[in-house]
């Protein structure tokens, strides 16, 4: 049985930032900017985060610009960042 996601305080995210690679806090999600060689690269990766977004049920915001690619993680459903927000940033970081 699936857990409910927990809304972590701001020290808990402050924690969660320092052991995160290159992911912050940005308007209340957690994000980051990944940069590809080129568009296939890009939609390659995106392709794999749907993929992983799709498995946990859990959808990140995604902006994609040619090579550029940003990523959003925030937890509608408790009104900001949640352990499972965490678990997708380092899932994605996974896939690189």
């Amino acid at each position: 049985m699936p857990t409910s996601p927990t809304k972590l305080d701001e020290a808990a995210i402050e924690s969660a930032l320092e052991s995160l690679d290159g992911w912050d806090l940005d308007d209340g999600a957690l994000a980051k900017a990944f940069d590809f060689d080129d568009f296939r690269s890009a939609f390659g990766f995106l392709t794999e985060v749907a993929l992983l977004a799709e498995k946990r049920n859990h959808h990140p915001e995604i902006a994609n610009v040619y090579s550029h690619v940003e990523i959003r993680l925030v937890t509608h459903d408790v009104g900001g960042i949640s352990d499972l927000d965490v678990a997708m940033a380092e899932a994605i970081d996974q896939l690189r």
